[in-house]
């Protein structure tokens, strides 16, 4: 394989490098530090945060398997053929994403080719099809694919748990690590042909969930897309996984992550904030995940058919002759089709019951309708794969006996490869279509069937129709396939209810020919409109939207191992350098420190909330200097404040997010904001208490200015589903009253209005201007959303008179996360650190001072 970093020096020696179909560029550029791209640039190098000077873009499609046909050539000189398999969806979205998109494809051949040819087929390939193909040694294959793909994920992502070792088998280390080689793999035949600045990655389906970390980790900008084409389960059924977590956070290096329906996107955000602790927010109609800085989004689009190959199919003399052969077969039978893989999840046998029941129900049914069972060859293989076999062969064996007469063979099995226009033909000649799989990703199978009971004017003519009459059909789908939800029209079923899938059967049969040609017309509405073009097109319109703002973020990889990820900051929020502030302490004479508690002075997670003795002995020193005025702002009352910082007697405390306060130890507490009364308790109270005795693990703090209903223990989808509620109800019983209702992290909190921390730092500024003292050293620290108001009124105040006209403002929140901040600092450690370097100026300078003052009294002596 010839990798694009050293293809120019092949250039040199042969003059015929692989050609992409555009312009070289010079070098890929790889960041190796943190910062701006451009900031490692020379000037005129293509900068990541440049318009390109290439107009076409690029796609670099990566799926299992490329989608190309492969057969050694019959001349007998061994050597191999490839051609394009039309039937390969990766193929297919290629309509959808325009023709000045460059596509190139990476993924393996079904083939296996011995590794003294590799190196031609990758050449063949890259030169004529634009093709990287992803050479895997067999067994490792075996064990990526048959094992922990088809063993591990596939069973569970359809909702079948190992609960012994017939069941899928116990989790196998080796296997998981085979599936890590295999996508490593994947990751370096993407790097040999990637432009990180320019191309868009699209990766496709399970194989290949870990991939997104590979790259991200090479490319911290990678503008990178992912699609699940299987089921992803609830999180009940997920978390049983051994490498869950890491499962999650590789697709959450992705910039775009793209399901069937909502119901699997549901299920993963579910995931995400049981065992990640992340919390996701829908706005303008578009689903974003916050996952350190970056925002992971989420797409909800069915995948379509190629109406144009399916079209193309049906107008094929072979498809003609195939249906008219058909007809004659089944002339004065109704025939209802089923076409599945041969696998335990698509639910063949309970079909065959179904049928069963029908006939033992309705005798009129005998000898006129009949069940043709198309069973593809199964993709997996193994004890499930032969149980299935052997049941269906069972099953209509005994059908046909009960049911079967001379000229009428009740289901007709056909266990043996099709020709595409073969099955075209059932397609067409079928009154009705059965899709009962137990589980399943998406399943177009009901969408080919209704594109081809459209037909056209040859097959209309072979089965002796008006071509001007309207076309009908009917659809039988499974609750639980992904399609299910964009056919309005079809009879849905639970398949496991036998006696309701006959019964749906029967009435598909006898529905009215009016409501037929109804149904059909508005199901062949939706899928002529919703083909796989427009699939592409939405993913990569919503990809390059997600990828927009990378140019001008700040990148840092952090992790190791499948841990890795991204952080994604404001190139202006940068880290807080101790050697910094500390520097700028020292030389100002007038500082004014505002300091959170929760999550900044002590740890969010730890089990007790009182300060420890170092977090006190720093803000004693820092209140015994006579240039600081410190304030502690918090939400906890003001008795428990008063308490825990009893020694700290020149603290200023502000409590309930500065409803309270009071600048020292030996002044009353006064009130901001002027409160008539509280009567809105009343009101509240009973509400949040309705939801309390309903939500265990949530509780109630009773504050004087404020009512917060805590829902931190509760089981997060549900309290957080109590919340949203909860929060809904407050406003609306609280609607006329003089508050303010608001939901936090893990809280829903009824205040007055206008109690916020930026009336302390505001406060702390004014009684400074009052004493005739204007700040040129200012420090707030917070690490959640009810600090932002503190940071936003001491940013603006740079450019007011309440502070110095040389002040140095420092606004830090803990832990690297889009704020209003300029700074920020990891963890509460290292807060700490900084409070005490802080602390340790203050302590030198009082140290020095007596010894000054005793230098000048021996002088003049």
């Amino acid at each position: 394989m010839v990798s694009r970093s050293y293809s120019n020096l092949l250039d040199l020696a042969s003059g015929d490098a692989p050609s992409f179909g555009r312009e070289r560029k010079r070098l890929p550029r790889v960041a190796t530090v943190a910062g701006i791209l451009t900031d490692l640039d020379d000037e005129n190098s293509v900068g990541s945060d440049a318009p390109s000077s290439f107009s076409q873009d690029r796609m670099i499609i990566v799926g299992n398997q490329l989608p190309l046909r492969a057969h050694r050539n019959p001349d007998g000189s061994g050597g191999w053929c490839f051609s394009w398999d039309e039937d390969s969806l990766l193929l297919q979205l290629k309509d959808g994403l325009g023709e000045d998109v460059e596509v190139i494809y990476v993924g393996s051949l079904k083939e296996e080719i011995a590794p003294s040819e590799q190196d031609d087929v990758a050449q063949t390939l890259l030169e004529t099809f634009k093709c990287v193909p992803a050479f895997i040694p067999p067994d490792l294959f075996t064990k990526f694919y048959h094992g922990f793909c088809k063993q591990h994920l596939w069973p569970l992502f359809h909702y079948m748990l190992p609960l012994s070792p017939d069941l899928g088998g116990r989790f196998d280390r080796s296997l998981w690590q085979a599936y890590v080689s295999v996508n490593k793999i994947f990751a370096d035949k993407v790097m040999e042909v990637i432009s990180p600045d320019d191309d868009y990655v699209w990766v496709h389906d399970y194989h290949l969930m870990v991939l997104p970390t590979f790259l991200r980790k090479r490319f911290n900008r990678v503008k990178l897309g992912f699609f699940l084409h299987s089921p992803f389960p609830s999180s009940e059924i997920y978390r049983t996984l051994p490498v869950r977590d890491e499962l999650l956070r590789a697709l959450l290096n992705s910039d775009l992550i793209g399901f069937h329906t909502f119901d699997y996107a549901r299920h993963f955000l579910s995931c995400c904030s049981r065992m990640l602790g992340l919390s996701y927010q829908s706005k303008r109609g578009y689903i974003g995940l916050g996952y350190y800085g970056r925002t992971v989004n989420i797409k909800i689009l069915p995948v379509g058919i190629h109406i144009g190959q399916l079209q193309s199919v049906l107008n094929l003399p072979e498809t003609e002759s195939k249906v008219a052969e058909l007809h004659d077969r089944f002339r004065g039978q109704t025939v209802m089709l089923g076409v599945d893989d041969m696998d335990i999840f698509k639910g063949i046998s309970l079909k065959l019951l179904a049928m069963e029941q029908l006939l033992t129900q309705h005798p009129n049914k005998r000898g006129e309708v009949v069940l043709v069972q198309i069973a593809n060859p199964a993709r997996g293989r193994g004890r499930n794969v032969q149980e299935v076999q052997s049941e269906t062969k069972a099953a209509v064996r005994r059908i046909n006996e009960t049911f079967g007469s001379p000229g009428y063979t009740p289901v007709v099995l056909i266990d043996s490869p099709l020709q595409f226009y073969e099955r075209i033909a059932y397609y067409t000649i079928a009154e009705c279509c059965l899709v009962t799989a137990v589980r399943d990703g998406m399943n177009l199978i009901p969408y080919e069937y209704i594109i081809c009971r459209q037909g056209n004017e040859k097959l209309d003519e072979t089965l002796g129709l008006n071509p001007s009459a309207p076309r009908k059909s009917m659809l039988v789908v499974s609750e639980f396939i992904g399609c299910s939800p964009s056919l309005s029209g079809a009879i849905r079923v639970n398949p496991w209810n036998i006696d309701a899938v006959a019964e749906a059967m029967n009435s598909a049969l006898i529905v009215p020919e009016p409501e037929k040609q109804m149904r059909h017309e508005k199901h062949h509405r939706y899928v002529s409109t919703h083909d796989v073009a427009y699939w592409a097109r939405s993913f990569l319109q919503d990809l390059e939207r997600a990828c927009r703002d990378h140019v001008r973020r700040r990148c840092w990889g952090i992790g190791f191992g499948l841990g890795f990820r991204v952080i994604a900051l404001d190139p202006n929020f940068r880290k807080l350098s101790v050697e910094h502030i500390v520097s700028a302490y020292k030389r100002t004479k007038h500082r004014a420190i505002l300091l959170d508690y929760d999550g900044t002075m002590i740890l969010p997670s730890s089990i007790s909330r009182t300060p420890n003795m170092e977090a006190v002995g720093v803000l004693n020193s820092l209140c015994t200097d006579p240039k600081n005025v410190v304030f502690l702002v918090s939400g906890k009352d003001r008795e428990t404040l008063a308490e825990w910082f009893s020694s700290c007697e020149k603290l200023g405390i502000a409590a309930e997010h500065g409803y309270f306060v009071r600048t020292d130890h030996d002044v009353e507490w006064e009130t901001c904001v002027s409160v008539a009364d509280f009567d809105w308790k009343r009101i509240a109270d009973p509400v949040m208490k309705l939801y309390t005795e309903t939500t265990d693990g949530s509780y109630i703090e009773r504050k004087e200015s404020a009512l917060v209903w805590n829902y931190q223990y509760a089981d997060p989808d549900f309290g957080s589903c109590q919340a949203k509620e909860l929060l809904d109800h407050l406003e609306s019983v609280l609607a006329n009253e003089p508050v303010t209702v608001k939901s936090s992290q893990h809280i829903v909190e009824v205040k007055p209005q206008g109690v916020n921390k930026g009336l302390v730092a505001e406060r702390l500024l004014e009684i400074m201007k009052q004493k005739g003292v204007l700040p040129d050293f200012v420090l707030c620290v917070g690490d959640d959303l009810s600090d932002e108001d503190m940071f936003e009124v001491i940013m603006s105040a740079r450019s007011g008179p309440s502070l110095s006209p040389v002040a140095e403002v420092f606004a830090c929140t803990v832990g690297r996360k889009p704020s209003r901040a300029k700074y920020y600092l990891e963890d509460t450690s290292e807060i700490l650190r900084m409070l005490q370097g802080l602390a340790g100026a203050s302590e030198q300078v009082a140290r020095s001072a007596p010894a000054a003052s005793q230098q000048v009294i021996i002088d003049r002596e």
